[in-house]
This record gives C-alpha cells, structure tokens and sequence, in this order.
C-alpha cells in the first residue's frame, strides 16, 4: 500500500511517498505561482524518483497554504496537525515541534499521549523565518549554507537592535560598510533569528524532549544559538530531510485512512432465500 502527503508551502513545496513504514522517495523544489503547479512538479518527481506513477498511490493528504487547490488529492489536513504526526512518526515520544518554514514559524506543544495541547505561530512580520535569512544571505552575498556555518567562525558576534526584518537589513548593510568582519554580521543573524523563534517557543512553556523541523533546521548557526536560548537540545529528524516532516506526516495519516478503511468488517451477505417461486422450500 502506497500513499502520498504533498506539502505545498509559499516558498518551498515536499511530496512524499509511503509504504507502511518505508519512506520510499522525497522531493523537494521551490515553489511556483500557481499551487496546483507546484503540486504536480513536485509529485511528478517523487513518483519518478521511486519509479511510480500516480496510479501506483492509493491515498493522497495536502497540506500548507496551497493545500486546498491541489486536485489530485483525496483530502486536506492543516500543517499544525502534519507536522505534529510527522515529528511523532520519526521520534516517538516527543513533546514540542518547533517548525521553521520560509514564511512562517510555528512551535507545537503535545501531551505524553502524542496529543495536540496548543500551538503558536509568528505574527505576519517575516522575522523568525526562512524568509529572513534568504534576505540577510543575499545582503552579505553569502548562500543560505555559508550562513549558517559562519557563526561558529565568529569571536565577537554582533547583536542587531532591529527586530523587523527590512531595519535590521539596514544594520547589516552598516556592519557591511564599517569593515566589521563578516563571520561576526552572519552570527549576529543567526542570534537575531533565533531570539525571536525562542521567544514563540517560551509563549507555549519549553518542554526538554523537542525537536526542530523546516529549512531553518539546516542552519547550524540557527540551530546552535536556539539550543543556548531555550537551554535544551533539539533533536532534528532522523531518515528524512528537515523541510519534509509536514509531507511526512500527511503521508502518516493518508496510510492510517486507507488502513482503517480495509479493516472496517463489510456486511454479512444476506443469507439466501430457499423461496422458489415464491413458494418457501422445505
């Protein structure tokens, strides 16, 4: 039994393909404009990374923005509850998610039965997202990996007063132009993006057993400064790619429905009638 989640995000889209408890192929690609488009492109490369076609896939669940424009799929589930069943499948006993996409951040708290207690995201300011980054990387002319990595290079990381991300474009852009050394400007990025993420994790009240999720789980320097400010070490998802938790998970939940739907007990066929003729037999 194979079964698809498709996760459609504004900046990045991730199709996953599943069977029972092997994750048979993952994609990954830059969004388009149009969902429906990115959906496909991304589909149509995990099918062809695992050798099969949409006739192979019994069950497809969307999710992210663009998750209620896909038509190929059999439902929609939101990311909240995707990335939750995601983390859950990959690190059973987890108690927050905290999700760091190109547009948004979102930590999740669960209880000891795996269940959704509350959940927050980051207001519509682009600080404390993916988003961020790509603008600061761009700046300093350094690639989203460079990035990250530069931090742990840094002997007197800078602290960036603004939280807004087109201010603290400007204050870069001044490091930039008084000589300040580039690896001390890429810490004080990553210090920047992760106070703010540590700040929505804190509103819902840290849990030790947590994990980090998203493209932002890619950047060390992120991810380093994040664990000094919450105090805990974040676990990052084994056997999948970071970015691929939500994908994941709607592929979780699509082989749970199909699961369910061949174990509920069909009819007991109506015992024939021994009437012939419309005269009972004896």
């Amino acid at each position: 039994m194979i079964v698809a989640g498709c996760d459609v995000g504004s900046l990045t889209s991730k199709a996953l393909l599943l069977n029972d408890r092997k994750v048979l192929s993952c994609a990954i690609q830059r969004s388009v404009s149009r969902p429906e488009d990115s959906a496909r492109r991304v589909m149509d490369q995990a099918l062809a990374e695992a050798s099969l076609s949409c006739d192979d896939i019994s069950y497809v669940i969307t999710t992210g923005y663009g998750r209620a424009c896909i038509p190929f799929a059999n439902d929609e589930i939101s990311e909240i509850t995707c990335h939750s069943r995601g983390a859950l499948w990959l690190m059973p006993g987890i108690r927050m998610i905290i999700d760091i996409g190109g547009q948004d951040c979102k930590a999740i708290k669960l209880d000891q039965n795996g269940r959704i207690i509350k959940f927050t995201t980051n207001d519509k300011c682009a600080a404390g997202t993916g988003r961020f980054l790509e603008v600061m990387a761009t700046v300093l002319g350094l690639s989203l990996e460079d990035l990250g990595e530069l931090s742990s290079h840094s002997r007197n990381p800078l602290d960036l007063a603004a939280a807004c991300t087109v201010w603290a474009q400007t204050e870069v852009i001044h490091h930039l132009n008084n000589g300040r050394p580039i690896e001390d400007i890429a810490a004080a990025v990553n210090l920047a993006m992760a106070k703010r993420v540590a700040m929505i994790a804190n509103s819902l009240g840290m849990e030790k057993s947590a994990c980090i999720s998203g493209g932002v789980a890619k950047n060390s320097g992120v991810v380093a400064y994040l664990e000094k400010q919450l105090g805990v070490k974040l676990k990052k998802p084994p056997r999948v790619d970071p970015q691929a938790v939500g994908a994941l998970g709607a592929a979780v939940i699509a082989h749970e429905r199909v699961q369910k739907s061949r174990e509920i007990p069909r009819p007991a066929a109506a015992e024939e009638s021994t009437v012939q003729g419309g005269i009972e037999s004896s």
